[in-house]
């Protein structure tokens, strides 16, 4: 499964640690469930926000994932925003990374938001590229007492189509 694939890819970066790959082998369409529950507000987590989660996949390959929360909380506020993606590593450096934002921006504009929080390490200059192509505008960089790195903060306007 390509998503499982994916997985393992981010692991060996020691990166989606949280996700036990043996767990979601044994029961993959319990995993998808709860991502689907995300969405509900009645379902979700103390401390935590709706969020739609969307693949980009190309044929039966999973290329990575998007998520779009309906609102901020204080969690969020400072490292998390609106939008978060993510790559598989195999597929980084094509180009996917501007699309799922991309593809993401309508999805925030149908929840309901103006204008939707991107946040990236301020080291991260592939992430930096593919919110200002997608018509990110620096708010700041600032630090966190939750990680070391200074972390930028991004706005995009949903109703500018870039």
């Amino acid at each position: 499964m390509s998503y499982l694939q994916a997985l393992q890819e981010a692991h060996a970066e020691g990166r989606l640690l949280h996700l036990d790959y043996d767990v979601l082998a044994a029961d993959f369409g319990a995993f998808v469930q709860e991502l689907l529950d995300k969405e509900e507000p009645t379902k979700v987590l103390p401390g935590r926000v709706p969020d739609s989660i969307y693949w980009l996949v190309e044929g039966n390959t999973y290329i990575g994932r998007v998520s779009v929360r309906h609102a901020l909380n204080e969690n969020q506020l400072p490292i998390g925003g609106h939008i978060g993606y993510d790559i598989r590593p195999s597929e980084r450096g094509k180009g996917y990374g501007r699309q799922i934002l991309k593809l993401a921006l309508p999805k925030a504009r149908e929840i309901g938001l103006k204008e939707v929080l991107l946040t990236c390490d301020s080291n991260n200059t592939a992430s930096r590229k593919i919110i200002e192509a997608n018509g990110g505008i620096l708010a700041g960089e600032y630090k966190t007492d939750i990680q070391e790195m200074p972390v930028c903060h991004y706005w995009i306007d949903v109703y500018n189509d870039s």
